[in-house]
């Protein structure tokens, strides 16, 4: 059985990479590192599909290296000391490198268990993940290795990849292959800027499409096979968490168009019920006191969204992304509770004051007698000053009133009442 069309066109030299040109353009610092053949430790940080793997073994060519190919889905310690092993044979006179991919499945344990062979230079050690290694790459190994980010492949460099796969293919099978370009440029953009995908995809219609002397590729097959865009997201991977934050600072730059951009990603991937939970954070935390009717309003849409369930859930919580994104803004409620939250956590608060307790017997020692409890509602405006906060905390100031008409409105009425209780 023939090995994948992906497989079967990898690249061999850097020219021939798609993509990645920040990193292995001319004069680029990894392309000159390989150039150079002294290969230090390095980790590939990025998506599957945009060239990890296929870099690391034109390293180890270049270099004139063994390359030993583990997974962290599967490796074991054993599987690393038999690498280390084949250090000392014939084929590994002039080094080895291990490519380690998935590093972050490896345990702290058997991550640790590769500092000794890369620190004397046994193995050169080139480790790939898909999530960020600062949280998921134990530290040691880090400040031992190099680190480069792959990014997604842009449709107009996979569009390339695509259309040099079909030719392939038309010379393996000696058969005319016509490939619309709506179909050619469909797969490129439809597969979340993953090449491998891209070139399976461009397989798959030709395996797929009717052979009558000629293959013809239309946009409907495109279509059909790639079924859905190949958009990157793991609910607990990086870019779960990079479109939530994406979209709450778009919410709170008032940008609506980006804030339903990202918004659309997370319906897309089908994640309503993150995108609900963070508009209700976004309600009170950026919108808060500026527009409070915006809370339940939120709520109100996440319930409809919740209910109704996709495809029509995308309406209301549409509603709530453009709402929030055009609301007033204010942090104003978020800020006070965190300085709050900070004096608590931090144990500056004291005894409360008498006068708010619930009523207690007074003991025999009481220096004050009485609880003397002023009840607002009995003096005008329903309010009368007396203190609230404990002895240690007089006077500190939380909450300051945001720069907006609500808020605005709130001081000017506290004003009122103060100046007037003073009279």
């Amino acid at each position: 059985m023939s090995a994948p069309l992906a497989d079967r066109i990898r690249p061999k030299t850097l020219d021939e990479v798609v993509g990645q040109t920040h990193i292995l353009g001319k004069g680029k610092y990894l392309r000159r590192i390989i150039e150079g053949g002294n290969i230090p430790n390095m980790i590939f940080y990025g998506p599957s599909g945009v060239g990890k793997t296929t870099v690391a073994r034109i390293v180890a060519e270049a270099a004139g290296k063994k390359l030993h190919k583990l997974n962290g889905t599967s490796a074991s310690v054993a599987d690393i000391k038999e690498v280390i092993a084949d250090t000392n044979t014939f084929e590994g006179i002039n080094g080895v490198i291990l490519y380690l991919d998935e590093i972050q499945y490896l345990n702290k344990k058997q991550q640790q268990s590769l500092l000794e062979y890369i620190e004397n230079g046994q193995i050169t050690l080139i480790a790939s993940t898909t999530e960020n290694p600062y949280f998921y790459v134990y530290n040691a190994i880090i400040s031992r290795s190099a680190v480069f980010e792959f990014k997604p492949v842009s449709a107009e460099e996979i569009l390339h990849a695509v259309n040099r796969a079909f030719s392939i293919l038309s010379d393996e099978m000696k058969t005319e292959i016509e490939v619309s370009p709506e179909a050619a440029e469909y797969i490129a953009r439809g597969c979340g800027g993953d090449v491998r995908k891209a070139v399976s995809i461009a397989e798959l219609c030709v395996m797929a499409a009717e052979n009558t002397g000629k293959i013809s590729v239309t946009l409907d097959a495109a279509e059909a096979l790639t079924q859905r865009s190949n958009m990157r997201y793991d609910r607990d991977g990086d870019q779960h968490y990079d479109i939530l934050s994406a979209l709450q600072k778009s919410i709170r730059g008032s940008d609506e168009n980006a804030a339903i951009h990202y918004a659309a990603r997370l319906i897309e991937a089908g994640d309503i019920i993150s995108l609900s939970r963070r508009l209700l954070v976004i309600a009170a935390e950026d919108v808060g006191l500026a527009y409070p009717q915006a809370i339940p309003i939120v709520k109100a849409c996440v319930d409809s969204a919740l209910q109704l369930g996709l495809p029509e859930a995308r309406i209301p919580l549409a509603n709530a992304v453009i709402l929030l994104a055009t609301a007033p803004k204010s942090n104003s409620a978020y800020m006070a509770i965190n300085e709050a939250l900070a004096d608590v956590q931090h144990g500056d608060f004291g005894d409360f004051p008498r006068h708010l307790q619930n009523v207690h017997l007074d003991g025999e020692d009481a220096k004050i007698r009485g609880q003397h409890y002023l009840y607002p509602h009995d003096y005008k405006n329903h309010y009368v000053k007396q203190q609230y906060l404990p002895d240690k905390l007089k006077g500190k100031v939380y909450y300051h009133f945001g720069e907006n008409k609500t808020e605005m409105a709130a001081a000017a009425y506290r004003k009122k009442i103060l100046e007037e209780a003073e009279k």
